[in-house]
């Protein structure tokens, strides 16, 4: 019998807009679903440690979220803070501009330090490529390396925020494409596994996504992907 999507969900609690209460909420559900993770905002971390104390789900956030352009020690520090909170699981965006500019230095050097600061606290380090704005495969490729020599323990498709322009002047996101995540499968050894996010809100796409060897799904939809599960698995009425 397959295991219950929900030990990959990491539940999502990220949008600006997000009250307290409402970030407890959502940790309720997170526990009442006994997901993987919440991926809470950095200063509600000790709310969520509080709240999920005594429950397999793990607390996460975020290091430079959504766009990575903060400074190396900036995301250094808030790595390092978010861990003696007790986060142990690090969602951070490499420096996209830094990627696109082709400044492979720059990026190696951060992502190490970046790993070096969450294995010393014993967290685990996921590193979000952002894809909607990389504008082929080779910097994803190029990203899937440079994780796999620094012992980056994910590699992330998205952060769910990637807006880009669209020809008709509106904005959107692609987000986890199977495209993506089969090339980032790929691309990395069984050392490195691969968390998919950005616009997955059925069960069945999670499914889709798992089949591929996501395992991690960042997603704000869990109630809905549970109902979705829970109606694959029902027998058949008549």
């Amino acid at each position: 019998m397959t295991a219950s999507i929900a030990r990959l969900i990491d539940h999502s609690l990220l949008h600006p807009t997000l009250t307290d209460a409402e970030l407890r909420a959502g940790c309720e559900l997170a526990r009442r679903y006994e997901v993987a993770s919440v991926c809470i905002k950095p200063y509600a971390v000790p709310l969520a440690v509080e709240l999920l104390r005594g429950s397999p789900v793990k607390v996460g956030t975020v290091v430079g979220f959504p766009h990575g352009s903060s400074s190396t020690a900036t995301k250094v520090a808030e790595a390092d803070d978010a861990c003696q909170a007790g986060a142990v699981e690090l969602d951070a965006v490499v420096n996209v501009g830094k990627v696109l500019s082709g400044d492979w230095d720059y990026v190696e050097r951060e992502i190490r330090a970046l790993v070096e600061v969450a294995h010393r606290h014993g967290a685990i380090l996921k590193v979000i490529f952002e894809n909607d704005f990389l504008p082929s495969d080779e910097p994803k490729l190029r990203l899937c390396r440079i994780c796999e020599a620094a012992g980056v323990d994910f590699v992330k498709t998205s952060t769910g925020f990637g807006y880009t322009k669209l020809p008709d002047g509106n904005y959107n996101y692609r987000g986890a494409t199977e495209h993506d995540v089969r090339l980032m499968r790929a691309a990395t050894t069984a050392a490195v596994e691969v968390k998919a996010a950005g616009g997955i809100r059925t069960y069945d796409e999670a499914a889709r996504l798992r089949a591929l060897g996501v395992t991690r799904l960042g997603a704000t939809a869990t109630e809905a992907i549970m109902a979705g599960e829970a109606a694959a698995a029902a027998p058949p009425r008549g």
